[in-house]
């Protein structure tokens, strides 16, 4: 199983907090480091301020030289699909090709009443996501030298150069994910190399799992061919007192992150991430809320990726 580490900075953090937690993400060998796309904190004040996903995304890919990088999920109404493309092919330029993009409707309203974000009814979301969906990959996929164009509801392109083009090889990686029963699976179907399921139990992630494998075959795609992932919050202690320090630190009780989470020793949490295994996800993201906690991911990197693995 590979482990990701995944952070939340409109929580609270500066460029220079996410550029220490991706550099120990990178030595102690975790597979990735993924940030969330918000621009407003979800309680508390989210001091110092909200870091742009790719702003931040393209400075970590200039210091930084392994580890995979990504959103999880950046939110289809806060940007333009062309220049988003843009955005990101550049990103996948400067890191050697390392970048994954999670893509979603957006849900938050409140951040976009902050930012003066348009937030329409969720079928509209739904729909420009679709498109949104078609056209970045539209524009990764034209060949050199030749032109894209996409007639939409809600967007429209024409003789696009469809330049820049990602650096790695067929683009690059779409995560797709969500609970959604119909749509969802089959967007993910046909434009996700990755189905992630976002803080569910173990029976859920079985049960999406299985809806996007059915939408696969539906479509005619190999469901091998989709990588199955689950997000988790973590916190993780050798003994219960450093447990209990880490729980409060981020404002959670112990019981119900072990409820729900991957929480506990790291005996504990190896066999939650085991689990989730079962239910078949082979990749799993690890939410670390307290950015300043170091040493956290040097436990997990040391007790518990070694047994996961």
């Amino acid at each position: 199983m590979q482990l990701r580490i995944f952070t939340e900075p409109q929580q609270g953090a500066t460029y220079d907090d996410l550029l220490a937690v991706a550099r120990r993400t990178e030595e102690t060998g975790f597979d990735a480091f993924f940030r969330s796309d918000h621009y407003l904190a979800m309680g508390g004040d989210g001091l110092p301020g909200p870091t742009d996903a790719w702003v931040s995304l393209a400075g970590l890919a200039r210091e930084t030289s392994r580890i995979r990088l990504g959103t999880l999920m950046t939110a289809a109404t806060f940007r333009l699909p062309g220049p988003l493309a843009i955005s990101v092919a550049q990103v996948d330029q400067m890191s050697g090709g390392r970048v994954e993009l999670g893509i979603g409707a957006g849900w938050f309203e409140a951040e976009h009443r902050a930012y003066g974000i348009p937030f329409p009814e969720l079928g509209e979301r739904f729909d420009r996501y679709e498109e949104q969906l078609a056209v970045i990959t539209g524009l990764w996929g034209t060949p050199a030298g030749e032109t894209f164009a996409f007639d939409g509801r809600h967007y429209q392109v024409s003789d696009s150069p469809a330049l820049p083009k990602p650096v790695q090889d067929g683009g690059v990686p779409i995560l797709v994910g969500g609970r959604g029963k119909r749509r969802t699976p089959r967007l993910a179907a046909r434009y996700a190399g990755e189905f992630n399921v976002p803080f569910a139990p173990v029976e859920d992630n079985a049960r999406l799992f299985a809806g996007v494998r059915a939408a696969c075959e539906e479509a005619g795609r190999d469901p091998s061919s989709v990588v199955y992932s689950s997000a988790l919050v973590l916190c993780v202690g050798k003994d219960e007192a450093e447990l209990a320090r880490r729980a409060a630190a981020i404002g959670r009780d112990v019981d119900e992150l072990r409820e729900h989470g991957a929480a506990g020793t790291p005996a504990e949490v190896v066999d939650v991430l085991g689990q989730y295994a079962e239910a078949g996800a082979s990749r799993v993201y690890l939410q670390v809320l307290d950015l300043a906690d170091l040493d956290h991911l040097d436990l997990v990197a040391a007790e518990v990726a070694p047994q996961a693995g």
